[in-house]
């Protein structure tokens, strides 16, 4: 069966062969950069280790960690106290972050722990004053910002509360910001530091029904980004951790899963992958460490139509979300109607 066109070309023709040519080297280097881009992804996930954390801030110096009390927080406490670390853990709940530090005390005899109980979402001045004085007695050379508040179920943006509105983004935005401030300073006069800054896939796959939430966490990714760049030259490190799902208070999950690691597990991956981006190929300073949200990320950012930001990928979570109220709803009313 004759191809039209194709079998009028003289293949011994110089433009003819030239032409070819040109289109192999074409799908060759297309080619070779998805081989790379795929490569440097499983390097990034499953190979290659992250720099120490001496590198930013020798041991014996202090860790300063918000909603230190439970989930992630609270592990970054423990395995960074592990690692050799002070601590300085901040909270809302006294109690909690009294009965954390005995526990490291405990476990970890030379580890000295110092709290600070504040309620983020009051953004009260003399909690910001006191901490700061605190902060500069204080040889610090780690930072996790991991204080951070969604919505308690999935809700339209007009339907959100304006408490709710106002107390995600002071504490996911305003109280990162400020804990910042006071502490990345003195990173810069001793010219090392590292800065750990949570983030969520909400912050770079617009989440519908989640969207005060979403946009904070999407305000988070950029910020940080940006103050990295403007710190790197200083010597102070600043990386994003992007995630899915982790079993913690907040995604109300209780059982680890395939895609949802427990906080342990999370912050053990946090930590090895100080520096490597994994999932996160294309966004700088920052990284997706545990392994199976590296890979969703991976997969919707390349093979997604339209990417992260197109209307496939937002109008799948759009509907996940919308599903996830719906019972959120039906459990209410069940438990309403036991009382």
């Amino acid at each position: 069966m004759a191809i039209p066109y194709v079998d009028e070309l003289d293949f011994n023709n110089t433009e003819t062969k030239l032409g070819l040519f040109v289109l192999a080297l074409i799908g060759g280097v297309a080619l070779s950069y998805q081989l790379l881009r795929w490569g440097g992804f499983l390097l990034g996930t499953f190979v290659l280790p992250g720099a120490s954390l001496t590198r930013y801030a020798p041991k014996g110096s202090y860790a300063v960690i918000t909603g230190a009390s439970d989930g992630i927080g609270k592990e970054f406490a423990l395995q960074l106290a592990k690692k050799g670390y002070n601590l300085l853990l901040i909270s809302r709940t006294q109690s909690k972050l009294e009965a954390l530090a005995a526990d490291i005390k405990k476990t970890y005899g030379g580890v000295e722990v110092s709290t600070f109980a504040m309620d983020f979402a009051q953004n009260n001045e003399a909690d910001y004053t006191l901490l700061g004085e605190l902060v500069k007695t204080l040889d610090v050379g780690i930072l996790v910002n991991n204080v951070g508040l969604s919505h308690s179920i999935p809700v339209s943006f007009l339907e959100t509360s304006d408490e709710e509105m106002r107390d995600i983004v002071t504490i996911n935005v305003t109280g990162t910001l400020r804990i910042t401030k006071l502490v990345a300073p003195r990173m810069v006069e001793k010219k090392r530091g590292l800065i750990l800054t949570m983030a969520s896939f909400g912050g770079v796959f617009p989440t519908p029904y989640l969207a005060t939430y979403s946009g904070s966490k999407a305000f988070l990714q950029h910020w940080s980004v940006a103050l990295a760049a403007e710190l790197a030259p200083h010597g102070v490190h600043v990386q994003v951790i992007q995630s899915h799902l982790v079993v913690s208070a907040m995604s109300k999950i209780r059982k680890t899963s395939l895609l949802v690691p427990s906080p342990k597990a999370f912050v053990r991956a946090a930590l090895g992958k100080i520096g490597v981006r994994a999932g996160s190929q294309d966004i700088a300073y920052t990284s997706t460490p545990w392994w199976s949200h590296a890979l969703m990320q991976w997969v919707i950012t390349n093979l997604a139509p339209g990417g992260q930001m197109g209307t496939f990928v937002l109008g799948r979570n759009k509907v996940m979300h919308e599903q996830i109220r719906k019972r959120a709803l039906r459990k209410a009313e069940r438990e309403a109607k036991k009382q």
